[in-house]
């Protein structure tokens, strides 16, 4: 599983973070999306597409 993320999108709603905690977390300056763990274990799958699929911009990718 790879996740990637378009901050260019992100909007800054928090919805990743408050998902899983483990692979995002929020830029301090601007509250856009970061990264923290692009190819996460088998562990982390459903709540990464739960992410995706809340994100107001699409801004997070699961493949």
């Amino acid at each position: 599983m790879k996740i990637s993320v378009d901050q260019s999108k992100c909007c800054g709603s928090g919805m990743c973070v408050l998902t899983d905690p483990d692979l995002f977390d929020q830029n301090e300056e601007d509250g856009t999306v970061v990264l923290l763990v692009e190819h996460p274990d088998a562990g982390h799958e459903a709540t990464a597409k739960e992410a995706a699929s809340l994100c107001p911009a699409s801004a997070i990718t699961v493949s």
